[in-house]
């Protein structure tokens, strides 16, 4: 239930510190939290907008097993990348921190001391898989298997990727081991737990009962998790990254993530506190300070029944007030993952669309997943772009200012005495404002920027009706009137525009000499003086041409086709059968491989020059995840020489490399005797 409240703490899901930040990212929780976090501040509210790296857990030690790296060296050069982006996409997080710091290594060591000495925790000893090869106990991500749910044999132990299903491990069909490909088997262990059936009166009556109002898809799910009953959950692990156990018994053991990493926001709220001169507890431990957590659907039972047990356990802290969680974003109608390469990446974005932060932030809230997935298509980001963007909101800044200039030397002019008209779209764009407020309010941020949209439109309409352009040969008095309340609505408009569209507001205060402003201000439509100086026009935005797009498309096509090139390199079951004849059709030939490079953009594919006698060729094939470049080179290959040309992310590839796929799913390249010469056949 609301409260009255004095200052509001917005945390941000914090991204894994093992890639780079895509579209699915933002439209899911940064964009919507820091459309949040400008509303609130214009409005004048103390606002602390947290978030940082998690730089903990099992993601982070596949990212660096996969790369040949350590675990710090990874989280070291993924925090700089995701940084930086966030920063040139204008999130304006208070602090962006990172759980490796000294701080959150004490604060979470801290929150767990004080629930051991509360004997808030179960202790608890149990089977879990153990890599005999490797010598160590599995985390769920290090095991893969067969999801039960949807027979997706590639499923991790703790979720499907395919159907999204939240698993244990052992759950998982012919599970294995994916540090030695070998399966696992079951060793006692013993673990720390906390243990929600204790917590769970409480959370029906704090989250059933007093948050009604939350959004549906996410009280949904807390309600079905809380309906099955809760069962205690591990929150220790036996790893060697991490922040280590800071109690006897805890040698070798590491907190669990899901535990320190929503923690994770305090320790950077303290260091916040700390430059700030602050007192970070007043945003933490103060009945008048609200809290809310933006998250991603896969993270909403984290922070709405883990987290909040975790606080109200320690007994000092607030808890979430709301957690106006989005559901998943897709990319033209495929699910979006990372290890398929199948997303678009903030860095390329902004590289390949320049000053162009403002158009992706509103088509990615005009197509947010409120409360089901949605789907981004680089069509309708034109569509929305030209249609929208140029032709209602820039075209309507541009009008009135170009006219402005035309007539009064860029000077506002004085207004006379308003009509019918002039009313009534005074009364239509005054009740705007209020129209936003009320959405974003309830964290409906597509109904708020559709009626900001809908401003834009009110003023655009206003200039064709009153057609200014015919009127200032007979009536300039009039002229002066709807030039001054065109401007009016421009001004507010851009102090309305502020939370969605950042760089276009500063472009468009800069224009008219203006600051941003009071948002109540500007709800009177009256935020600009007679005779106040404003500069040409400058385009707020400019047409996405069709080039532009099909580049995009092709790209996502390319990789597509990489990733199917990577598949049709590992056998499974035996195809269809086939003539001697259509056998005999197949030149296969022994070749070298003079050279090898990664493809750029692709985290699978190889580059070769291959010699196979008659003449020397470039081949990609899609085994980068099994064998580097320098391993290929000087290798003796067996190559389909007939197979017919085709074009992959832009190169030409003359051939296929023959692989065979051992049981642990890794690729064995087919190679003939090392006498074998370049060129020679093979039947």
């Amino acid at each position: 239930m609301s409260q009255i409240h004095k200052r509001t703490t917005i945390t941000a899901a914090l991204p894994y510190a093992n890639g780079p930040v895509h579209i699915g990212h933002l439209a899911g929780v940064y964009v919507p939290s820091d459309i949040y976090a400008r509303y609130l501040r214009i409005k004048g509210e103390d606002v602390a907008f947290i978030c940082g790296s998690d730089e903990h857990g099992v993601a982070i030690t596949l990212r660096a097993r996969k790369e040949g790296k350590t675990p710090q060296q990874i989280v070291d050069q993924y925090h700089e990348q995701i940084k930086k982006s966030f920063e040139d996409f204008g999130i304006t997080f208070d602090i962006y921190h990172r759980t490796s710091a000294k701080i959150h290594h004490e604060t979470a060591s801290e929150i767990f001391k004080t629930l051991h000495e509360k004997r808030e925790f179960v202790e608890k000893t149990s089977k879990q898989y153990f890599d005999e090869k490797e010598r160590q106990f599995l985390a769920d991500r290090y095991i893969m298997g067969t999801c039960p749910n949807c027979s997706f044999d590639e499923a991790y132990g703790d979720q499907c990727e395919r159907c999204g299903s939240t698993l244990s491990p052992s759950e998982l069909k012919n599970p294995k081991s994916m540090l030695s490909g070998e399966p696992p088997i079951l060793k006692e262990t013993t673990h720390w737990y906390l243990p929600l059936d204790k917590y769970e009166p409480w959370l029906k009556q704090y989250i059933l009962e007093d948050h009604q109002e939350w959004k549906p898809n996410v009280y949904g799910q807390c309600k079905s998790w809380i309906d099955n009953g809760l069962q205690p959950r591990p929150i220790t692990r036996d790893l060697d990254w991490g922040i280590p156990v800071p109690v006897e018994g805890g040698e070798g053991k590491v907190l669990y993530v899901w535990f320190d990493a929503p923690i994770g926001y305090i320790s950077a709220t303290k260091e916040w506190a700390r430059k700030e001169g602050k007192n970070w507890e007043d945003y933490w431990k103060k009945d008048d300070t609200r809290l809310l957590h933006f998250v991603g659907k896969d993270n909403i039972v984290f922070h709405c029944i883990i987290f909040p047990s975790i606080l109200h356990a320690e007994g000092s802290y607030i808890v979430p007030e709301n957690v106006p969680a989005n559901e998943f974003l897709n990319l033209e109608n495929d699910k979006i993952s990372t290890s398929r390469n199948w997303a678009v990446w903030l860095h390329e974005y902004l590289e390949e669309f320049p000053e162009k932060q403002d158009v992706l932030r509103y088509v990615l809230t005009a197509n947010a997943p409120e409360t089901k997935d949605n789907d981004f298509t680089w069509k309708d980001f034109q569509t929305r772009n030209n249609s929208e963007l140029v032709a209602i909101f820039g075209n309507f800044v541009n009008r009135a200012v170009v006219l402005t200039h035309k007539y009064y030397d860029g000077k506002v002019p004085e207004s006379g005495l308003l009509n019918a008209i002039d009313e009534k779209v005074l009364v239509e764009a005054k009740a705007i404002p209020n129209k936003i407020e009320a959405a974003l309010d309830k964290f409906k941020f597509r109904e708020a920027l559709s009626q900001l949209l809908e401003l834009a439109r009110i003023g655009n309409k206003y200039l064709a009706e009153t057609e200014p352009w015919k009127l200032i040969k007979t009536d300039e008095d009039r002229v002066k009137t709807i030039m001054n309340v065109s401007l009016q609505i421009v001004a507010s408009l851009g102090v309305f525009a502020s939370p969605f569209l950042p760089n276009t507001t500063k472009k468009l205060t800069e224009m008219l000499g203006m600051e941003v402003g009071d948002w109540e201000e500007a709800k009177q439509f009256d935020l600009l003086t007679d005779n106040q100086q404003i500069e040409k026009t400058s385009l707020l935005f400019e047409k996405i041409e069709d080039e532009q797009i099909q580049k995009q498309v092709q790209k996502l096509m390319d990789t597509k086709e990489s990733n199917q090139v990577e598949e049709e390199s590992q056998i499974a079951a035996i195809k269809d059968e086939i003539n001697y004849d259509d056998f005999m059709k197949m030149d296969m030939r022994v070749g070298e491989v003079k050279s090898a490079v990664h493809v750029e953009k692709s985290n699978k594919l190889l580059k070769m020059t291959v010699d196979i006698g008659v003449d020397t060729r470039t081949i990609l094939s899609g085994i980068a995840k099994h064998f580097t470049a320098e391993e290929m080179v000087g290798k003796k290959v067996v190559v389909l020489a007939n197979l017919a040309p085709r074009k992959i992310m832009g190169v030409e590839s003359q051939g296929m490399l023959l692989f065979a796929e051992n049981a642990d799913g890794k690729l064995i390249s087919v190679s003939p005797d090392t006498s074998g010469e370049n060129g020679s056949g093979v039947s």
